[in-house]
């Protein structure tokens, strides 16, 4: 059931633009699959799917290639080397980083593409990050927190 739900994934995303979650979730069940937001995320977590720029504007799922999984291990790499504490506050999540790496750090969080995060300003050692909202800080947090301070996957 799992592996027939991601193989017609990779085919919807192949075949046309999927912004969000939710237009996934309601192509899925088009398709006949009984999904759950909660399902649609572990779908996207399992098979790693990525953000990617739109010719136009605006940003859709698409699978990663092994070159997107190689940069993303290096960006996680770069993360473990120079995130040093990670706070949220309602939308804004501040990164600390070791002296003039916020920069490099923030481009590295922007190219992962983490769809709860609006943008990022850097200074030094500080990274602000936008959320959408409170419980998308949150997961975005934790996933920083997993990738650059536990040095784990997650990207």
């Amino acid at each position: 059931m799992k592996r027939d739900r991601h193989a017609v994934i990779r085919q919807m995303l192949e075949e046309k633009p999927i912004q969000t979650q939710s237009e996934l979730a309601d192509a899925l069940t088009a398709e006949g699959f009984r999904v759950t937001q909660a399902t649609v995320s572990r779908d996207m977590k399992e098979m790693h799917l990525v953000k990617v720029p739109m010719v136009g504007g605006g940003y859709r799922y698409a699978t990663p290639d092994t070159e997107h999984r190689e940069t993303g291990q290096r960006l996680i790499r770069l993360l473990t080397d120079c995130v040093t504490g990670i706070e949220t506050g309602g939308q804004m999540i501040v990164v600390k980083t070791l002296s003039g790496a916020a920069g490099t750090a923030a481009e590295a969080l922007d190219t992962l593409g983490m769809p709860e995060i609006m943008g990022s300003i850097a200074g030094d050692n500080t990274i602000f990050l936008a959320a959408r909202d409170p419980d998308g800080a949150a997961r975005a947090a934790e996933r920083i927190r997993r990738m650059a301070l536990k040095g784990g996957g997650g990207a």
